[in-house]
């Protein structure tokens, strides 16, 4: 399988775990280490300290890494972030090495995927420079020169973080990409379905206008025929009078049905909206059957559907959002809330303005209720039927 089949952020995961493993094959001198702590007069306990600092940056790491590609910041992560970073630190501190540069540089290629990028680049450089009082520690070693060694390891860190930099900046343009992708074959799903309506809409015109018209006209004069001749021709007359009465009957029947089952499904066009939509958990619910009349007002609950998709992926850092359609009293209800981080002082932009005015086009309404740490919710209502 080529490697560009495989989830970019599962690879990112599994190669810092690759260099993490790395990084602890000193340990595996751990007879030959302890030597080493009595020839240096450090207490042999530090290289226990070391290895459970070792193996504290490891499971966290793993935990932190597992929804790596969530855009919400939690004050869960950034507290992970925190405990490596200190047990790279520590590993540095108690084995008086270079090896908790290299983890560190590990967090870097976190970072990108975890905060901001300002916050995160100024992160990057602030946890290099607390490995100067763990170089500073070495024997012989100044300050100066344990200064000069950190920086040296922050170019390894700075060439990282921009390449994680890049790789996020790929990956959030192919789920960009992949979602409107979804719009566009969800939009053309109701151009395939409004198609399809108006072609049975002019197929039923056609029967009742042209079959109906001459079907009514052989009819009448079957009729007329029936008074002007004679036994034994006026039975087989009457007879075909019969047949045409009956087709008459059959045409105007099918056109009923033709122009009953003329509303919009809209089912397939919304399921196929959230199927790319990616890093984002949507629980969509439906009627049994979602169906508009209006192609207009189809195409307006459509346009809403792909707004609140839109907003959810580009602002609210959220995992999940609940999408829910309701028809009730002639009305098409949308209920969608999220478990994002919400806004304080909302001022709706062009697409919740525009969401707004396209329902009040149609006599329908937008209700917003979002607050910090809340999550958003929106719920809008759509008349299926002109009021007078």
């Amino acid at each position: 399988m080529p490697i560009s089949q495989f989830n970019h952020i599962r690879l990112l995961r599994y190669a810092g775990l690759f260099t993490y493993l790395c990084v602890g094959v000193p340990l595996l001198r751990y007879n030959t280490l302890l030597d080493e702590m009595f020839e240096r007069q450090r207490p042999p306990a530090y290289l226990v300290y070391w290895l459970l600092c070792y193996l504290v940056f490891g499971v966290v790491y793993w935990l932190l890494t597992h929804r790596l590609g969530s855009a919400r910041v939690s004050p869960l992560k950034i507290a992970l972030l925190a405990v490596v970073v200190a047990a790279a630190v520590a590993v540095g501190w108690f084995s008086q090495s270079g090896l908790s540069a290299l983890l560190l540089v590990v967090v870097a290629g976190l970072l990108p995927w975890i905060l901001p990028l300002r916050v995160a680049m100024i992160w990057a450089i602030l946890q290099n420079y607390l490995l100067v009082p763990g170089f500073a520690s070495i024997p012989g070693w100044t300050v100066t020169e344990a200064l000069l060694q950190a920086s040296m390891y922050l170019g390894l860190s700075v060439m990282t973080f921009f390449t994680s930099v890049v790789a996020k900046q790929q990956a959030e343009a192919r789920d960009e990409q992949r979602r409107l992708n979804s719009e566009l074959r969800a939009t053309r799903a109701l151009l395939a379905e409004s198609s399809r309506i108006a072609e049975r809409l002019r197929i039923a015109r056609e029967l009742h206008d042209l079959v109906g018209h001459h079907l009514t006209a052989l009819s009448l004069n079957l009729e007329v025929a029936s008074h002007l001749v004679h036994q034994p021709a006026q039975e087989h007359v009457r007879k075909a009078q019969s047949v045409a009465k009956l087709l008459l009957t059959d045409v105007r029947e099918v056109v009923s049905q033709m122009r009953e089952d003329d509303a919009i499904d809209l089912t397939q066009a919304l399921q196929t909206l959230i199927e790319g939509v990616p890093q984002l958990d949507i629980r969509l619910e439906l009627p049994p059957r979602f169906s508009v009349d209006d192609p207009r007002r189809a195409q307006v609950l459509l346009r809403c559907a792909q707004e609140i998709i839109t907003n959810t992926v580009r602002h609210s850092g959220a995992d999940t959002l609940w999408l829910r359609f309701e028809l009730a009293d002639g009305t098409a209800v949308i209920r969608s809330r999220d478990d994002g981080r919400g806004a304080e002082g909302l001022k709706p932009g062009n697409g919740l303005s525009g969401m707004r005015e396209r329902l009040a086009q149609f006599g329908g309404r937008l209700d917003i209720n979002t607050a910090r740490d809340q999550g958003f919710a929106l719920n809008a209502w759509l008349p299926l039927e002109t009021t007078t």
